[in-house]
């Protein structure tokens, strides 16, 4: 009986705008949804991790929500691998990628790759990021690139992955988050603050945790442009709400920013305001 009554008030829970889709849909998305799946709407706020409590109510809808929906189906992906089912997961992923999931062929691709549930075969995980890459998902690009690009076994190249993720960054979170964080590091190419900045702000315009934080991160140090801890505690307070662990570290330092140390240099206790 409160399970049935749950589900009558997560259906309920439903905005009115979401009912262009399904209720199932709907309830997968707020659940199971990958930030970084480029086929998640905008206005979904994913979950980089499924909660342990979620997992069953993912399983649940996401699976009534795949016979029409590839996103769906990878999300019943990522529920299943959540409750260590991995033959589940993987053949969820596989279904996914055949309707054209971009973000199942980076999963599977993953799997390959590692030998995870599945026996190491690097030669398919190129393939499946190849496809992945060439759909444009930051993910199989950086991938791609890791392994090498798509020459046999060449080294990996990050100045090819700086160039591929350039493409993506014009339009995807995922890609301006991750092609930052090659130039705010030198990866691939010359350290560019500026320019880091600029694509973590508009990642961070979409709701993308990282992003999030490194603007924190940014505007606290004056890195790349304006010193303004106003606005860095902003960054830091959304990138938490969404559950970003760093950013949720950098509000602690914020709030108790001294340190007492013995002797020994040991830790002895904060400093809070």
């Amino acid at each position: 009986m409160r399970t049935f009554l749950v589900a009558i008030l997560l259906t309920l829970a439903v905005p009115l705008s979401a009912h262009g889709q399904s209720a199932d849909l709907v309830l997968c998305d707020r659940v199971a949804a990958d930030p970084s799946d480029p086929d998640k709407p905008a206005d979904v706020r994913g979950a980089t991790e499924i909660a342990a409590s979620d997992v069953a109510t993912a399983i649940k809808f996401c699976k009534q929500a795949a016979s029409s929906s590839r996103r769906a189906m990878f999300a019943l992906g990522r529920a299943y691998a959540a409750n260590r089912q991995p033959a589940d997961a993987m053949a969820a992923w596989r279904k996914a990628a055949d309707k054209g999931s971009s973000a199942a062929m980076v999963e599977l691709g993953v799997a390959y790759g590692t030998g995870s549930g599945v026996a190491r075969d690097e030669a398919q995980a190129r393939k499946l990021f190849e496809k992945a890459a060439q759909a444009g998902n930051p993910r199989g690009i950086s991938n791609l690139a890791a392994l090498g690009g798509s020459g046999g076994a060449a080294p990996a190249d990050p100045a090819q992955a700086r160039a591929l993720l350039g493409k993506a960054a014009e339009t995807n979170a995922e890609a301006q988050y991750q092609l930052g964080m090659m130039l705010s590091e030198g990866t691939g190419g010359a350290k560019d603050d500026a320019a880091a900045r600029a694509l973590f702000e508009k990642a961070a315009a979409q709701n993308h945790p990282g992003a999030l934080e490194r603007m924190g991160a940014f505007a606290q140090e004056g890195r790349g442009g304006p010193k303004d801890k106003d606005a860095a505690k902003s960054y830091y307070e959304r990138a938490a709400a969404l559950g970003d662990e760093d950013a949720k570290q950098a509000l602690e330092r914020l709030r108790c920013p001294y340190a007492i140390k013995d002797k020994q240099g040991k830790l002895v206790t904060t400093l809070c305001f």
